[in-house]
């Protein structure tokens, strides 16, 4: 297994696309048999171009792809850069011997109902659950149901892991590319299902930390919170609404972390029932949408249930950045004994960047200290899908890395 990357700022597509493809072609040596194109919303006008120029130079290599707020990969100085707010391209390609590669596109309105058996969701995508696949998901922000579609494949494909993002979309048409074989779509999703000799371990960095104590939820219905008690605790007296368990951790914050109370507040569901000490990657991040003051009720951009234990997360830059090192640096410590990453995929949200941190190529850059000089290519999205715990989730604020190696031998 051999993967390449390279990115092009040129400003003609015919220029920017020779560029990445000599480059990827040198660095791989051999034909390649999976190539990942992200093409950012600059060229919206050129999406149709794209694919009869890659076709010839990459010959019988399956395509897919899509567009992007920001594209991100490997420069010509060999420098890992995410390229935001001007035009750019990033092309994966990768010599994938022993794997099967199926290439899909659904459209929303046509999945099967949750209440379907796996195997209408197994026709639809064209591969077995016994193969163990692996996928690359890139879909139309606009598409409603992706919760839905998440749901079926993990029902269908309970071992596989999911990774990707949300395209991006030109402003003034609020039209995206989607890219699959040799076809452009506007809507629904494109991926591939990879199966064999592979394996994808995800990493999902949603960028925040805990404070205060962590709390069971004792009275909800659907998104809304509206009695809370400590997570050890039993006693119905004991209960209160999350409003006043927010005001009580407030005044335990410094000024720093109250200020940031004021605009980076979330909440963590907690997706174990089982676990008793949650930590880092237990936590399922929620935007808190709403406060009722009235009766001191929380909604939150999730459904809850009764029983789940929940805690308030705060996000900024050094947060964010701190929580991608742990994580890059425990995956390479738990993984010195396995087969070493081939090549990898960044699934990154368009608040990160330059919108997040005070220097550009943040995320990049903490990949390559923690993993070397693994071909790394992805994009900025509209909306990342990546796994907590064995369930996966649609993110917001969050970097997803997709890292490719071959089966441990």
């Amino acid at each position: 297994m051999k993967w390449a990357s390279a990115v092009s700022t040129h400003p003609s597509l015919e220029l920017a696309l020779r560029e990445v493809i000599e480059r990827v072609l040198t660095q791989l040596e051999m034909a390649p048999n999976l190539a990942i194109i992200f093409i950012s919303s600059a060229f919206a006008s050129e999406y149709s171009r794209v694919l009869p120029l890659l076709k010839g130079p990459l010959g019988g290599a399956h395509i897919v792809g899509c567009s992007g707020g920001g594209v991100i990969g490997r420069s010509n100085t060999g420098e890992l850069v995410e390229v935001e707010e001007t035009a750019g391209i990033s092309l994966t390609v990768a010599y994938l011997p022993d794997v099967n590669i199926q290439g899909f596109h659904l459209s929303i309105d046509e999945l099967p109902d949750l209440d379907s058996p796996p195997s209408e969701w197994t026709e639809i995508i064209g591969v077995s659950p016994a193969e163990k696949p692996h996928f690359l998901l890139m879909a139309d922000p606009f598409a409603s149901g992706m919760n839905d579609l998440l749901q079926g494949l993990d029902f269908a494909y309970p071992e596989s892991v999911k990774v990707g993002g949300l395209a991006g979309i030109e402003s003034i048409s609020r039209s995206c590319g989607l890219f699959c074989g040799q076809q452009l779509y506007r809507q629904g999703v494109v991926g591939v299902a990879l199966s064999g000799n592979i394996v994808i371990d995800a990493i999902v960095a949603q960028g925040c930390r805990p404070i205060g104590p962590t709390f069971r939820v004792v009275e909800g219905d659907r998104n809304v919170v509206t009695k809370v008690a400590a997570q050890a605790s039993q006693n119905e007296a004991d209960t209160q609404t999350p409003l006043e368990a927010l005001q009580e951790l407030f005044q335990d914050l410094d000024e720093t972390d109250r200020q940031l109370a004021q605009e980076s507040l979330f909440i963590g569901l907690a997706q174990s029932s089982f676990k008793q000490a949650l930590g880092q990657g237990d936590f399922l991040i929620r935007n808190l949408v709403g406060v009722d003051p009235k009766v001191g009720a929380i909604a939150i951009a999730d459904r809850i249930r009764p029983g789940q234990r929940i805690q308030f997360h705060l996000r900024d830059a050094h947060t964010a950045k701190d929580d991608l090192v742990a994580l890059l640096k425990t995956y390479r410590l738990e993984n010195q004994a396995r087969s070493a990453p081939s090549g990898a995929l960044l699934f990154a949200c368009n608040g990160r960047g330059t919108s997040l941190f005070d220097t550009p190529n943040c995320d990049t850059k903490q990949f390559s200290s923690q993993l070397g000089p693994v071909p790394l290519g992805g994009f900025f999205c509209s909306g990342e899908i990546g796994p907590v715990g064995n369930t996966t989730f649609l993110h917001g604020f969050t970097s997803v890395f997709g890292i490719c190696r071959e089966l441990d031998k």
